[in-house]
């Protein structure tokens, strides 16, 4: 079964193609860093315009390198939400179109349910059930998943995704956007018990705050103590860190599943991995995490997430229209 995926949902326009779920033959991205870095942010407006220029020459790359046509696949999966509504619209109408146009059936997936499956485009595979953490720049959440279709949310941010304070952080230290790669970059060289900055464990849950944290840097940034930028970068790491695993942790205790999955932009962070393969060796726990370049939006794991939805039945409609806000 070969799936095209297409990703659009922020500011990296996707395409991939899928083989059985699990197998990618091709996997390309346009990157918009560049044109939004001097602006310290993703600007919705360029991001759609950016879309509308690449989104036909990045499909066509994925078709080309994997050697297909649109009359060998099975099925296009579009993400269709969560994530920016103009970006959403761009893929989510030409994906309709192609498939209107070369009758080929629509399928709707659900950007974090993408996340969910990009572990398994890995030689090694979870099994069922398992907790997954979700951690990007809009999302910062766990799930206890039973199976394909079967989420149970067990956790989420209740202000800022741990992405995003990572970014804000970076611009109030003035390092530039993303902040992710660079503040983690900085903290490699820094002593991340420098400075001990909050942490918001909200022991009565399993949700997320980092909002606190964000400002404990900016009133720190703003006294008269000035250590260097990499001991606050690495302070402020440690403090994202410490939180993201012990609520892992919690999770596998509450829930008492030995599997755990870690997905998202921020599954990149080199700490992150570190820390969280130590928990799961210290707690005997399975873990498993998407190479970096799959942690990232990417349209491999929309056509992962796409393969289950066809294989179940579940075609969307023409009339498809994408959400900017959409739970699992």
């Amino acid at each position: 079964m070969l799936v095209l995926g297409i990703d659009t949902s922020c500011d990296d326009t996707s395409a991939a193609v899928i083989e059985n779920g699990t197998t990618i033959l091709s996997n390309s991205i346009s990157n918009q860093s560049e044109i939004h870095k001097k602006y310290g942010g993703i600007v919705p407006e360029l991001a759609s315009r950016r879309h509308i220029e690449m989104i036909w020459p990045v499909v066509n790359e994925a078709l080309k390198t994997a050697g297909l046509s649109c009359k060998d696949l099975a099925c296009i999966a579009v993400c269709h939400g969560p994530g920016l509504i103009g970006s959403l619209l761009v893929g989510c109408s030409f994906a309709k179109a192609l498939c209107y146009a070369k009758k080929i059936p629509l399928v709707a997936v659900n950007h974090l349910e993408g996340h969910i499956f990009s572990p398994f485009l890995e030689k090694t595979k979870p099994d069922y059930p398992f907790i997954a953490l979700i951690v990007s720049g809009g999302h910062t959440c766990l799930y206890r998943v039973d199976d394909f279709g079967k989420y149970v949310e067990l956790g989420r941010t209740r202000d800022d995704a741990a992405g995003e304070a990572y970014d804000k952080v970076s611009k109030l230290l003035g390092l530039g956007y993303p902040g992710g790669p660079v503040i983690d970059n900085l903290a490699r060289d820094g002593n991340p018990d420098a400075i001990h900055f909050p942490r918001a464990y909200l022991p009565e849950s399993l949700d997320f705050s980092f909002s606190g944290l964000k400002t404990a840097v900016l009133h720190y940034v703003k006294s008269e103590m000035s250590p260097a930028i990499k001991d606050i970068a690495a302070s402020f790491q440690a403090a994202v860190v410490d939180v993201l695993v012990r609520k892992t942790e919690w999770a596998i205790r509450k829930e008492r599943i030995k599997r755990i999955t870690l997905s998202g932009g921020v599954a990149a962070n080199s700490a992150l991995r570190q820390k969280m393969l130590k928990m799961a060796e210290e707690k005997e726990v399975e873990v498993y995490m998407p190479s970096v370049s799959l942690c990232t939006d990417n349209a491999a794991m929309i056509a992962a997430a796409g393969c289950h939805h066809f294989k179940a039945g579940n075609i969307a409609g023409l009339d498809l229209n994408p959400v900017a806000y959409l739970p699992l």
